[in-house]
C-alpha cells in the first residue's frame, strides 16, 4: 500500500529536507520516526527538496508499507518527532502515484522585514536599513513570464537535465513593514527562488533597473544575477497536482 504524508517544518535546525551523510535533515527525522513506530524500515520520497535553513508550510511525501495504518498515526508521529516538524495527515493513494514526479506546481513565499524585528530573525530577511521600490520589483516580475530558461538563477554544477521552468505567478506585496514575494512554477531549480529574490532586491534598491533582468536571464550566467537571499526567509507553501489530493485517496 502506498501512503501520502502532508507535513510542515521549520528549517532552522536542518541541512535541508533530503537525507545527507553526516548532517541532520528533515527526511532523516521523518523516516526514523516512521520506522520506529511501524517497526519496519520506511523510506520516503518527497515532493521536492529544500535547502539548508529553508522552511515548508506544506510538503508531501510518499512511502510504501504492507501494513494497514490507523488514523491515530499522525498523532503518534507528532508525539515522537521534534517540535519543528509537524504531520498534518496520512492517507492511502493508488500505488502508481508519485509525490515528486506527479507534482505539477510548487509555490514559494519569501519574506523581507523592513524594520528590525527580533521575532522574525528566523523567518525573514532583515533589511531594515534599506528602502525598496516595490513597484519596480513588480515591474521586473512581469519579465519573468517571458522566459523559460533560468540558468542564470540556477546553482552551478548540478545534475539538472534542463534549466527550463514555467513560472505561473510572481508578485511582491507589502503589509506594513513586511514584504512578501510569492512565486509559483511547474518546477524550480536549486537556489532559484533565493537567486531571483536577491536580484529583485538589487532592482528595488536601484542598483539595477527592471529592464536589466532581461539581460541577466539571457546571459544564462549565474554570475550575472544578484547574490542569493538568505534561506530563513523562504517557505515552500504549496505543492499542486493535476488532481486534487482528496481525489487520489484509495
Amino acid at each position: 500500500m502506498r501512503y501520502f504524508i502532508e507535513f510542515s517544518y521549520h528549517g532552522k535546525n536542518y541541512f535541508g529536507y533530503q537525507i545527507q551523510p553526516r548532517e541532520i535533515t528533515v527526511q532523516e527525522e521523518l523516516e526514523k520516526a516512521l520506522s520506529t513506530i511501524l517497526r519496519e524500515e520506511i523510506k520516503t520520497t518527497g515532493a521536492g527538496r529544500t535547502d539548508t535553513g529553508v522552511h515548508a508550510k506544506k510538503m508531501f511525501a510518499h512511502f510504501d508499507t504492507e501494513q494497514a495504518l490507523d488514523e491515530n498515526l499522525p498523532h503518534r508521529l507528532n508525539s515522537f518527532l521534534p517540535p519543528d516538524i509537524s504531520i498534518k495527515r496520512i492517507f492511502p493513494v493508488k500505488s502508481d502515484i508519485h509525490a515528486r514526479f506527479d507534482a505539477t506546481s510548487r509555490t514559494y513565499e519569501y519574506y523581507i522585514s523592513l524594520e528590525k524585528n527580533p521575532f522574525a530573525q528566523d523567518s525573514s530577511w532583515q533589511l531594515w536599513k534599506r528602502n525598496l521600490d516595490i513597484e519596480k520589483m513588480n515591474e521586473a516580475c512581469k519579465i519573468l513570464f517571458e522566459y523559460e530558461d533560468f540558468t542564470s538563477f540556477a546553482k552551478l554544477h548540478t545534475d539538472n537535465k534542463t534549466n527550463n521552468c514555467k513560472i505561473y505567478r510572481a508578485e511582491w506585496e507589502q503589509h506594513g513593514a513586511e514584504l512578501k514575494f510569492t512565486i509559483s512554477a511547474d518546477r524550480f531549480l536549486r537556489n532559484m527562488v533565493r537567486a531571483i529574490v536577491g536580484t529583485m532586491v538589487e532592482i528595488g534598491n536601484g542598483k539595477i533597473q527592471p529592464a536589466d533582468l532581461r539581460k541577466i536571464i539571457e546571459s544564462k550566467n549565474r554570475n550575472s544575477a544578484g547574490t542569493s537571499a538568505p534561506p530563513q526567509g523562504l517557505f515552500l507553501v504549496d505543492v499542486g497536482y493535476d488532481w486534487g489530493v482528496d481525489e487520489i485517496q484509495q
